[in-house]
């Protein structure tokens, strides 16, 4: 490993990395830190804790390829009551006839035009067809070079306009997703300021979905981590830096 590897600096063995590194990546719908703590018998809760999400802060690539062709985007709340649920923008590739490709997740402080056409800018390739409902706040993406396909969606039965599970399948579908793994997994408790790296771990395990060997995604894992800068506890937590 080198200098810049997450694993400096840490009192956890390298072997302990490496079979934390194996577990999360060999599990399906991924680990909460008590069953990575047991599985490995760490000696604690917040070295489990830590662990995870010192590896998922290295799942989002930099430098990864942004989505193209076709591309659905939407938000979704994710959360428990409502004042305390985060807004969560969501963009999935859309492969023809049929089929649902990359995705792209970013949490947002609101949904106006500031927050959503940045997401999109960022995570989808100019000049791509980006389909999204009547929402106002993605009416300036034609000025950004981007093809804008506009769907009125119905949420009262509206027989003129499709629902959105019809319109906008794949965000849909990937909305659901996302729920289900935050809440079987996870048991939702997920903090509001933590969400962006759970949101990066359900990127990497959904992108990564039809690797043929989890052997890849290990190794994947391993060489993001191997370049990604150190980060100690307080900041993951949310102190400086």
């Amino acid at each position: 490993m080198t200098a810049g590897t997450i694993f400096d600096k840490t009192r956890t063995p390298l072997t302990s990395w490496f079979a934390a590194a194996w577990y999360v990546t060999s599990q399906k719908n991924g680990v909460s830190a008590m069953e990575l703590k047991q599985a490995l018998e760490l000696g604690s809760y917040q070295t489990a804790w830590t662990m995870l999400h010192k590896l998922r802060r290295v799942m989002a690539c930099p430098d990864r390829d942004r989505l193209s062709c076709a591309v659905e985007v939407d938000e979704t709340y994710v959360g428990g009551k409502t004042e305390k649920q985060a807004i969560v923008a969501i963009a999935v590739e859309v492969h023809e006839p049929r089929g649902f490709g990359r995705v792209r997740l970013r949490r947002v402080p609101d949904a106006s035009a500031s927050s959503l056409l940045p997401f999109v800018r960022e995570a989808v390739e100019s000049g791509a067809e980006v389909r999204t409902d009547g929402w106002g706040g993605y009416s300036g993406l034609a000025k950004h070079g981007y093809i804008h396909n506009k769907t009125v969606l119905s949420s009262s039965g509206d027989p003129a306009h499709d629902p959105a599970h019809v319109s906008m399948p794949a965000v849909h579908r990937v909305s659901s997703l996302l729920q289900r793994w935050l809440l079987e997994t996870h048991q939702g408790a997920v903090r509001r300021d933590q969400l962006d790296r759970y949101l990066d771990e359900f990127t990497f395990r959904f992108n990564g979905r039809s690797s043929r060997s989890r052997g890849l995604l290990f190794y994947r894992l391993l060489e993001q981590a191997a370049l990604t800068s150190p980060a100690p506890y307080r900041f993951i937590v949310g102190g400086k830096p």
